[in-house]
């Protein structure tokens, strides 16, 4: 295996192109774990953390420029955007242990194509777009439509992602995420989940979406529990519709990890909290 560390998007392009064997990684915090698990080696592995667009955070007319290998502990460190995006910044700060995450990042946390990755429902709920380069130039996908299944994606051979857009949040909005895990720290959902609502000058919810991780092959948008939120306060009524109709979109499978009916329940439960955290962020300006 040959590491190269390129300085430019068209060379990791050109290096992809050139050996359909070779591999990007963003910190390798999956990729060496895989390798020593059994999986083949790449004949190349490409780094992407010398190359300054993958690793920049950047706050742009009105968009969060994300680079898709900035570790998420430069995220964590950024006051700007965990104001903006709180619910996001914080998911990122669960990937790993500390050490971990100055190497770890949302890029690597998507295409590595977990259901239960931390970082994907938060994204999705704020409507990230990535930037995605290959052969045929640049195109930007939105980040639902990334992961397939588990460890697999919608990027093409020779692709990756390059950065990830995501629109500054209006006033009186805000986003949140949760997650269950069987230990204190360090270990995979059961379930999580997402949530961004945002609230009109009465209170109300204007608009809302919530997101589940580890409850399907891929990350579940849940539109029945964001249009019970619509048009009401964060009340005891509205909460208990986005229970149900987030336990109702769960389709978990049994493992050591939780039952069906556990994973549905728990879906609820954290899909619940999540409103009613994110509409008291809202609440209070949101980001603003």
């Amino acid at each position: 295996m040959r590491y190269v560390a390129p300085a430019s998007v068209a060379e990791v392009v050109a290096l992809l192109a050139g050996d359909p064997d070779a591999r990007v990684f963003a910190g390798a915090t999956d990729l060496v774990p895989q390798m020593r698990a059994g999986r083949p080696e790449p004949s190349v592995a490409i780094d992407l953390k010398r190359i300054s667009r993958l690793t920049d955070v950047s706050l742009t007319d009105g968009t969060w420029r994300i680079g898709a290998a900035a570790p998420t502990a430069d995220l964590t460190a950024n006051a700007a955007l965990a104001a903006d995006l709180p619910g996001l910044v914080y998911a990122g700060g669960l990937i790993g242990s500390d050490q971990i995450q100055n190497r770890a990042s949302l890029g690597g946390n998507l295409c590595n194509a977990s259901p239960a990755a931390d970082s994907v429902p938060s994204l999705v709920v704020n409507d990230a777009q990535a930037v995605v380069a290959g052969s045929g130039g640049e195109r930007t996908v939105p980040v639902i439509d990334i992961p397939t299944g588990p460890g697999r994606t919608s990027l093409q051979p020779g692709e990756f992602v390059v950065e990830f857009l995501i629109d500054r949040p209006p006033p009186s909005t805000s986003d949140a995420y949760l997650r269950l895990i069987p230990r204190t720290e360090m270990d995979i959902a059961i379930v999580g989940a997402a949530a961004r609502v945002s609230l009109d000058g009465d209170g109300n919810c204007s608009a809302a979406a919530i997101a589940l991780a580890a409850v399907a092959p891929t990350v579940v948008l849940v539109p029945a529990a964001a249009e019970a939120l619509i048009g009401h306060p964060a009340d005891d009524d509205a909460l208990a519709a986005v229970a149900a109709a987030a336990a109702e979109a769960a389709s978990p499978i049994d493992d050591k990890r939780g039952t069906i009916a556990y994973r549905r329940q728990v879906a609820g439960v954290l899909a619940k909290r999540a409103v009613l955290e994110a509409a008291g962020r809202a609440g209070n300006g949101g980001g603003r």
